[in-house]
């Protein structure tokens, strides 16, 4: 069955008016992103750091993952357990992923970028059975096997295709298996599970920038719970192009943002494990993969924009830019505008709990910069008064909350946390109904837009104003001298707390007194004089998660 969510309407409004979540009782990811597509479609076309390319079809990955899935069952995989990935951008990791939903298991995607620590923690909060891990991971889960009791097989993905390293055991007797050679190529056939919408498939982990990192189990339905917005933020027009991102595939952002929507729509996705974002490369690779549409983290827009005279350099394809996660300035929709001819860029906003509750299309209404557009159609989204629980009037902060009712893009559950899962849901909320509630503050405009005020625990009390980080972040990025931006408070004895910006400046600024001088005039100017940094500290570079978000806790130490 061909199964596509579409958000129809002359307007948002109507689109919202006239959605419903209609989706087949025997639902299964896997089946509707690759099984149910002309096999002959191309689906994945794999970039490698020569230039040469591999192009895999629907029918290919359809096949690859059953043999996948055959040779994890063969490991003792059963419904309900989980695999952990931890490959960058290969076909391993989407094969893991689509295997593991055949079987009815739960995938763990983890970044290649973790050290011991982190691995060592997720795969056993998880208690994960099998890993299948990158060649670059290998020493890592040796070194942090022994202290997962629930691991039972290690499957590296070989960064020249496998087979060039014995099979080896860690001290406790994992067995460790090059990728490659455990899975039987030539087994394309398998039964799958019998799943539906709410069957549990895959763990995300949150990024950790506070406290331990929480496991956010999401079902079978969170890749359609993507779409509409996918529509959106792509300008509609989301059948007849070619995606590409250089996120981490082990980020929502980069498989809920742009990879699974793609392939839920049979459109071809482009695959290339870079590493640390270039920006000359990412415009060679967009302009030989003729890529229409990029998801791309602000961090990486700001990167483009230092790249000359793009659209005279390279050949380029690219219709629309979606964007989340950080501050989308007035400067980078202006560069879009003038220096890709006219591309379009739509902030959008969500988070691991409940992605892509919020976007821009253009088709539909204007952008107002600084705002993250209007509600999905699909998605109730409100404001709510954190004491009360009720709807706030336009104009106010609240917190933003949206319905669970049949939503699929809502998670179930935290991993092994069930009284953290209780706090963010409001049981008795408006109309009766459960919500979920996001910990991030916003108010609507009358029109219906969105604007991010701050985390409901960032927000920093000063001489008793309160001041939203955010804001602060985005004016000092409208500096010319500022490459990366965070903002925290201090304690301090007088004020309670003090505004500290960490800054980052370009590659061709000077860190001086005259900026720091130029920096606080620029939020006094802007904004209000409470709201001015009074301690700008200036670094090299700025702590980040996996996911590339700001470490805030690291940004209060002296």
């Amino acid at each position: 069955m061909v199964y596509h969510v579409t958000a129809e309407g002359e307007t948002d409004a109507d689109a919202r008016e006239s959605f419903s979540w209609d989706v087949p009782d025997d639902f299964n990811a896997a089946a509707d992103l690759v099984g149910k597509h002309d096999g002959d479609q191309p689906a994945l076309v794999q970039v490698a750091d020569d230039g040469s390319r591999t192009t895999y079809t629907f029918g290919d990955l359809d096949a690859r993952s059953n043999a996948v899935a055959n040779a994890l069952e063969a490991r003792g995989v059963e419904r309900g357990d989980r695999v952990a990935v931890v490959v960058p951008q290969k076909p391993a990791n989407v094969l893991t992923h689509l295997a593991c939903w055949k079987l009815g298991a739960i995938s763990l995607p983890l970044s290649v970028l973790f050290g011991d620590d982190a691995l060592r923690y997720r795969l056993t909060d998880s208690d994960a059975r099998v890993a299948v891990v990158d060649a670059s991971q290998r020493e890592t889960i040796h070194e942090v096997a022994p202290d997962c009791s629930a691991l039972e097989s290690v499957l590296v993905v070989d960064g020249d295709g496998g087979g060039s390293d014995d099979e080896r055991a860690t001290d406790d007797g994992v067995s460790m298996e090059q990728f490659d050679d455990a899975i039987h190529w030539e087994r394309t056939t398998f039964e799958r599970a019998d799943t539906d919408v709410d069957t549990p498939a895959i763990i995300m982990y949150t990024s950790g920038s506070t406290g331990d990192p929480k496991g956010v189990l999401h079902t079978h339905g969170v890749w359609l719970g993507h779409c509409p917005a996918f529509q959106l933020y792509f300008e509609r027009d989301v059948r007849d192009g070619v995606y590409w991102t250089p996120a981490d595939w082990a980020w929502i952002g980069a498989l809920g943002d742009l990879v699974f929507p793609a392939w839920h729509y049979g459109q071809p996705v482009v695959g290339y494990p870079m590493g640390s974002f270039d920006a000359e490369r990412a415009f060679e690779l967009m302009a030989a993969e003729a890529v229409t549409n990029a998801f791309l983290p602000p961090t990486a827009i700001r990167m483009l924009i230092d790249v000359d005279e793009p659209t005279e350099r390279y050949d380029l394809s690219l219709e629309a830019i979606c964007s989340g996660g950080e501050p989308l300035t007035n400067e980078i929709l202006e560069w879009a505008d003038e220096e890709l001819a006219g591309v379009v860029v739509n902030e959008l906003y969500g988070q691991t709990e409940a992605n892509l509750l919020v976007t821009n299309c253009r088709e539909w209404f204007p952008a107002k910069p600084g705002s993250m557009g209007k509600p999905v159609p699909g998605h109730e989204v409100a404001v709510l008064d954190p004491e009360t629980g009720e709807r706030v009037d336009p104009g106010s902060v609240g917190e933003i909350a949206v319905r669970r009712d049949d939503d699929p893009v809502i998670f179930e559950e935290y991993w092994n946390e069930p009284a953290k899962t209780d706090a963010v849901t409001l049981v008795d909320g408006p109309d009766g109904d459960r919500w979920h509630r996001t910990g991030d503050l916003a108010e609507r405009d009358d029109d219906g837009y969105l604007w991010f005020a701050a985390r409901d625990d960032d927000l920093i009390i000063t001489s008793g104003y309160r001041v939203a980080p955010r804001e602060v972040e985005e004016t000092l990025l409208t500096h010319e001298a500022v490459s990366q931006i965070g903002v925290v408070g201090v304690p301090d004895e007088t004020r309670g707390e003090i505004i500290r910006a960490v800054v980052q400046p370009t590659s061709e600024a000077a860190a001086t007194d005259e900026l720091r001088a130029d920096l606080r005039d620029l939020v006094r100017e802007r904004l209000a004089a409470y709201e001015y940094p009074r301690e700008i500290e200036f670094r090299d570079e700025l702590p980040t998660t996996t996911t590339g978000k700001i470490r805030r806790t690291e940004l209060t130490a002296e």
